[in-house]
């Protein structure tokens, strides 16, 4: 008898290689030893080698899970969540160049964790002037209406009516910066793979889902994240003192190489 239940889908995953404190590796077992997922978006801040990386390595595996190769954008306009990637786009351009360009290359552009009053945050006039712009090429494709973190939690009653009176796909994604926020928040639709995973986001056939994040748990995972920095700085200063030809570490094998590449045949610590 066939699993009746929808594919699930977490859209929005940060690794060592921007502010996340878990490897790429890390991610890959967690999500499968779980099984709660059926495909997960890494989505560092202005880069995608690690997403890369992720799917490079998942295709060793005998695995029922599929990476996208996202990249969350930071424009003039607010963080931009672009998913379906082939390659980065550029940080700080003007959120309607970026949103073009994300739509050049075959991605899907969502606002990330919107209208909460940050510069981080794209806020809703931005959202209706690029909807109502004549131009296809500058519209959104979805809205992260679930978003666990307290701006998410704030504004999230006004992400959902903002994507409902605009038919703007709404989409659950959980940040995650730590292994165990990954899935709590996430995205329902029809079938299983990555491909069904678009189509739904194209024609408006999703849901969103999750649990917000606790005050205690988000000073618990800024702690993390210092101490992450703390050792990315080190490691960067020993390798450049001691031309080592190595730097931080990126989350995946050929990670700590200057320039990074992906290694073959290799394992994470």
């Amino acid at each position: 008898m066939s699993d009746p239940r929808p594919g699930r889908a977490d859209l929005h995953i940060h690794t060592l290689a921007s502010d996340g404190t878990a490897s790429v590796s890390e991610i890959l077992d967690h999500v499968e030893r779980t099984g709660h997922l059926d495909v997960i978006a890494i989505s560092d801040h202005e880069r995608i080698d690690a997403a890369l990386a992720a799917q490079a390595l998942l295709a060793r595996r005998a695995a029922h899970l599929e990476v996208i190769v996202g990249e969350e954008i930071t424009t003039r306009g607010g963080h931009l969540l672009a998913l379906f990637l082939e390659e980065r786009v550029r940080p700080l351009q003007a959120l309607r160049e970026t949103i073009a360009q994300v739509h050049e290359q075959g991605g899907l552009a969502i606002a990330a964790h919107p209208l909460a009053p940050y510069p981080i945050c794209i806020s809703g006039r931005a959202i209706r002037r690029l909807q109502a712009d004549p131009d296809p090429r500058y519209h959104l494709d979805g809205i992260e209406t679930f978003n666990p973190s307290s701006a998410g939690k704030t504004h999230h009653a006004k992400a959902v009516a903002l994507a409902d009176d605009l038919s703007l796909t709404g989409l659950g994604g959980s940040d995650a910066h730590m292994l165990d926020a990954i899935g709590s928040g996430y995205t329902t639709f029809a079938g299983r793979t990555a491909q069904d995973l678009r189509a739904a986001i194209e024609e408006g056939r999703t849901g969103w889902h999750g649990e917000f994040w606790s005050f205690g748990y988000q000073v618990a995972m800024y702690g993390r994240q210092l101490r992450k920095y703390g050792r990315d700085i080190r490691d960067d200063l020993l390798g450049t003192v001691g031309r080592r030809g190595t730097g931080r570490d990126l989350g995946y094998p050929g990670g700590r190489l200057r320039p990074p590449r992906l290694l073959d045949g290799e394992t994470e610590s």
